[in-house]
């Protein structure tokens, strides 16, 4: 507004503006403040007085000079002829300016645009555009080329705040500081979201506004509750996870509710934990968010939100969304282990799971590790191998992997966390977790998967191998099911042999 105000102190006004910037960051509001200023009796002035006519019809919205057109409801060419085009050929009755302003422009029909065109571009002297979006890329590149573009940005916290203890302050009410830190927080830097946020906890509170009627009137958790989960996760405690969501649901708190709070919290612990500014708005809120970061560590904060947006965006198509979110957090807590891993906050890998045999060999490859969702699965080091000092698989199943990672990264990715053992030219791939058995078993292209990985094998132990997939739960014994028709039929030696009965060859002869 800074710029705006110096724009209409020194005269130099505009014939059409742009206002860009995310929902309720006062898009609107400054295009009415901006009617205010250059139809007020004593401007143009960057400070309207708000006391005359013009300032009080404009005020409660009925100046017959200053003209709203809501263009996500009244998009087409119609709406903007009968209300602009025809509109503009009059003067201004009664203020210095005929104002037009139009709110989510970025709605307007194509046909609308080619109207509103050339009235944008050579528009009487006593006419002002003030053009508002909330996508500025959908906006014409013939209207931006013709505007003046101003863009609204996101409050801080601190703002926020500081906003909501004004109103508050004038309204006469109390809140406790966390009450108002929480609702600023769920504002997302809208000042309307935190006004409509802060209206109603006072219409439903019955005295001081409290953090914990925040909570209860928002459908929130707790920050102490997403903690005890967050940590829980962090040590694969799934006593200590069960118990804190059977809390939440007896709370009558929403499934996408808890993993929307614990976005958030995780939100501002990512920036604790590096240092950023603007983590908080108060000392004693600081602190405990530096606290809860050096315990879970960096490299856990970052594999946390990967996993909490990716279940996020599934819960939307669950039809148990509570039973669903209880076993997804165990799934999430035990995909990983993140015992103490030190001062550099470094997560330990899971310890390898075996099924050790008298007269077999057994692989173990670590798995992967990754600091978020989008890391690239780490290839694993050549395995170890329990049993015969000289047996093969050690070096041959750790080329098998890299070789289907460089085939397929999602292949790759699902047999690093896998054991290998052989036994009479059959190979047993043993799978820790159900899902990745699944993904190759019973999976989209599941055939494909199973194929690609047959011909690497052979290629590396010899053509008369085959391959069988198994399930070890809980380190038992492995429960062996072997997927239909994994090999095609008519490859390799078998060819052989039948081209030479049917040409009455011999069958090694090519």
């Amino acid at each position: 507004m800074r710029s705006l105000q110096n724009a209409v102190g020194s005269g130099k006004i505009a014939h059409s503006y742009l206002f860009t910037g995310p929902r309720g960051t006062g898009k609107t509001s400054s295009a009415r403040l901006l009617a205010k200023c250059l139809n007020c009796e004593k401007g143009p002035t960057p400070e309207p007085c708000n006391q005359c006519e013009q300032c009080k019809s404009i005020t409660i919205g009925n100046c017959v000079d200053v003209y709203e057109l809501d263009a996500a409801s009244e998009s087409g060419v119609e709406n903007v002829r009968d209300t602009i085009v025809e509109n503009v050929q009059y003067g201004p009755n009664f203020c210095r300016f005929k104002v037009f302003i139009i709110d989510e422009v970025h709605d307007l029909s194509p046909k609308a645009f080619d109207a509103l065109l050339k009235t944008v571009e050579e528009p009487p002297s006593y006419v002002v555009f003030i053009l508002a979006t909330t996508e500025y890329n959908k906006v014409p590149p013939t209207i931006k080329s013709r505007c003046q573009k101003y863009e609204f940005h996101r409050a801080s916290l601190q703002n926020l705040v500081d906003r909501l203890s004004f109103v508050l302050t004038s309204e006469g009410g109390e809140a406790e500081p966390a009450a108002l830190t929480a609702i600023a927080r769920m504002a997302d830097g809208g000042f309307r979201d935190a006004l409509t946020l802060l209206e109603q906890a006072l219409l439903t509170s019955e005295g001081k506004i409290t953090l914990q009627h925040v909570y209860d009137q928002l459908g929130l958790v707790s920050e102490e509750t997403v903690d005890g989960l967050l940590i829980g996760m962090r040590h694969a405690n799934v006593q200590q996870i069960l118990a804190l969501l059977e809390d939440v649901s007896r709370r009558g708190r929403d499934p996408r509710a808890v993993l929307e709070s614990m976005m958030y919290r995780l939100s501002d612990l990512t920036r604790a934990a590096y240092t950023a500014d603007g983590a908080s708005a108060d000392a004693t809120r600081e602190a405990a968010l530096f606290e809860t970061s050096a315990h879970i560590g960096r490299e856990n904060l970052l594999w946390l939100r990967g996993a909490i947006a990716e279940a996020h965006k599934a819960i939307r198509d669950v039809t148990l969304p509570r039973i669903w979110l209880e076993a997804e957090l165990i799934r999430i807590a035990s995909s990983r282990s993140v015992k103490d891993a030190g001062p550099a906050g470094r997560a330990l890998l899971e310890p390898e799971k075996t099924v050790p045999g008298p007269d077999r060999a057994v692989v173990k490859t670590p798995r992967p590790q990754s600091t978020s969702q989008n890391a690239r699965p780490v290839i694993p080091a050549p395995p170890s191998v329990e049993g015969e000092p000289d047996a093969k698989e050690p070096s041959t199943w750790g080329q098998v992997v890299k070789e289907l990672t460089v085939k397929s990264k999602a292949l790759g990715m699902r047999m690093a966390s896998t054991n290998a053992s052989l036994e009479s030219e059959v190979l047993t791939i043993e799978f820790i977790r159900q899902n990745e058995y699944d993904w190759i078993v019973e999976g989209k292209d599941n055939r494909l998967k199973q194929n690609m990985v047959l011909d690497t094998v052979r290629s590396h132990y010899g053509a008369a191998v085959r391959v069988v997939y198994s399930i070890n739960k809980a380190g038992g014994e492995p429960i062996k099911l072997e997927p239909e028709a994994v090999e095609l039929p008519l490859e390799g030696e078998p060819l052989y042999r039948v081209v030479g009965e049917v040409f009455g060859q011999n069958g090694n002869s090519k």
